[in-house]
């Protein structure tokens, strides 16, 4: 099993004091199946120039986060998956925010599990494999 990281997972381990068992969780996974999105990376960036830890954050991601997973972009496949995936989420009423959205439509092209902690919020997806590392 391959898995995409969300933000809220891949920006964990960089906290002063990151999960343990989300630790534990990515040491047992190989490598070549661990993804995130380049909307991710995006907004992990963004984070990092918003913090006081700037240039810490921007090196330790260019060092420590960046080499250890591949990176899938926003493209063709995904972006046919998105569009009827928006609308039957609209016609249901229940949208997700766009950025999450373009992450699930990247999860669900690959075939791969969406490890986030916004399980609540992502389980509106379907067909979205959804698992949380973070409790």
């Amino acid at each position: 099993m391959s898995y995409l990281f969300d933000t809220d997972t891949l920006s964990n381990p960089l906290k002063k004091t990151p999960s343990l068992s989300l630790i534990r969780r990515l040491a047992s996974v190989p490598p070549e199946q661990q993804f995130t999105s380049a909307i991710t990376v995006g907004e992990m960036i963004y984070g990092a120039h918003k913090s006081q830890r700037r240039d810490d954050i921007l090196q330790r991601l260019n060092t420590q986060v960046w080499p250890n997973v591949q990176i899938l972009p926003f493209d063709t496949a995904a972006a046919q998956v998105y569009g009827p995936l928006r609308r039957e989420l609209e016609l249901r009423g229940t949208p997700v925010a766009e950025p999450d959205l373009r992450i699930a439509a990247i999860a669900l092209s690959h075939g791969l599990t969406l490890i986030t902690g916004n399980v609540r919020h992502l389980s509106k997806v379907p067909g979205l494999l959804i698992e949380n590392w973070l409790t």
